[in-house]
């Protein structure tokens, strides 16, 4: 069977699991704690096989690499640092504690 098969046939026994599920929940109520429990399971399920089929089918993406950004090896310009204060010593003008 090919990918495409599978999944198909997977989303047709969730697609049932859904409805058994629904029933279920029909007859037993939806405020007990495992019946909540067993919801979200199947809506984990539900949405992780959607991400599978998503990944599987679709077109191969190749991640992009950002573009680089020079760094110039110059010292910066002093007078971007007037009136500021040295991490972990202070103010140029107070002695350090």
């Amino acid at each position: 069977m090919s990918v495409h098969d599978e999944l198909t046939s997977v989303q047709r026994c969730l697609d049932d699991l859904l409805r058994s599920v629904g029933r279920l929940e029909k007859q037993l109520g939806s405020g007990g704690l495992e019946m909540r429990r067993v919801r979200a399971d199947t809506n984990h399920l539900r949405e992780s096989l959607a991400l599978l089929r998503e990944s599987a089918t679709g077109p191969a993406v190749t991640a992009k690499r950002p573009d680089l950004v020079t760094i110039s090896d110059t010292p910066y310009d002093p007078s971007l640092w007037v009136d500021t204060d040295d991490e972990g010593l202070g103010a140029r003008d107070r002695r350090a504690p």
